[in-house]
């Protein structure tokens, strides 16, 4: 039986709450840091990805944080899913889509299809490959890439499309705009999140399968192929969030049973005390994140990852 201190619980339940949201990766950093701290930590990287890791009380643990982290999303967007469950429920009744919200109910669930697939055939798999900290570290790094490519090509985009409409206002004798700032421009080139065609969700969807690797943010890559299809960084960043709901929660539920088993065995205490930590800090993270992206962007995320990705390859290698 391998122990969890209830200090251990407290801070792996704060970080995952914090880095399931942040675009930085909740699995690298679950593998990362108590791979860094070394000692009483050091075990509980092992036991997650070995074979017969589905045993493992630190991955039980695990579950019953992604499983806090998808409620707190679920209490924080509860008005978006009473609208969106209600609008997938009308849609099935009248056989046709007629708003906006129906619309969105069915680019959640056209986007969920394939990592779900995806994760119930690989997640083990990656998880015992992958889950180790030279190979997080790597990740992080890739995954600090992808948002600063994401963020370059995007501007790229906006200038193009400036630059385009500045031509054909000088064309037709039309005033173009001045002074106009970066975020005033990524606003009028922006699209609205239902305009998304089915097989955009599609390809949204596909890119969170990536999540399965430690190292790789969930909602980092998500928004990172929202915004190349032309959203904004908020409702990149929101779609990201409802789209890691559903996927999280039930992830989540079809594991959280092996607590009742030998994993959950003497750290339940440890479970409840991980739980809060992790709900409070899942909270407070996408209240500060939907307001961050109204006007920010990926980029010190990007950093960020780079940064703490080389530091961690040059510490494991």
């Amino acid at each position: 039986m391998t122990e969890l201190s209830y200090l251990q619980a407290v801070v792996i339940g704060a970080l995952q709450g914090v880095t399931e949201l942040f675009p930085i990766s909740s699995l690298g950093h679950s593998v990362l840091v108590p791979a860094l701290f070394g000692g009483s930590w050091y075990h509980l990287v092992t036991e997650s990805s070995t074979s017969n890791s589905e045993e493992s009380p630190y991955l039980a643990f695990i579950v019953a944080l992604h499983v806090a982290t998808a409620l707190t999303l679920l209490v924080f967007f509860w008005r978006d899913w009473m609208r969106i469950i209600g609008g997938f429920l009308h849609t099935l009744r009248v056989r046709r889509i007629e708003t906006s919200t129906e619309r969105l109910a069915w680019l959640i669930v056209v986007a969920t299809v394939p990592v779900g697939i995806t994760g119930l055939a690989l997640e083990h798999t990656f998880r015992v490959l992958f889950a180790k900290p030279l190979f997080a570290a790597v990740f992080l790094t890739i995954n600090g890439l992808i948002l600063l490519g994401g963020e370059l090509l995007r501007r790229q985009s906006e200038r193009r499309d400036a630059t385009r409409d500045s031509y054909q206002a000088a064309a037709s004798a039309a005033p173009a705009p001045t002074g106009a700032s970066r975020a005033d421009i990524a606003a009028a080139y922006s699209r609205q999140l239902d305009t998304l065609a089915y097989r955009e969700a599609a390809v949204i969807g596909l890119f969170q399968t990536l999540a399965l690797l430690a190292g790789i943010s969930r909602s980092g890559i998500t928004m990172v192929a929202g915004l190349l299809r032309g959203l904004d960084h908020e409702d990149a960043a929101k779609f990201s969030f409802l789209l890691a709901t559903p996927v999280i929660l039930a992830a989540g539920v079809l594991k959280l049973p092996t607590l009742a088993g030998p994993a959950g065995t003497g750290i339940h205490g440890q479970v409840v005390a991980g739980v809060l930590a992790a709900g409070v800090a899942a909270y407070l993270s996408v209240r500060f994140l939907t307001r961050y992206f109204v006007t920010r962007t990926l980029t010190p995320f990007g950093i960020y990852c780079l940064v703490a990705g080389i530091a961690c390859i040059i510490r494991f290698a």
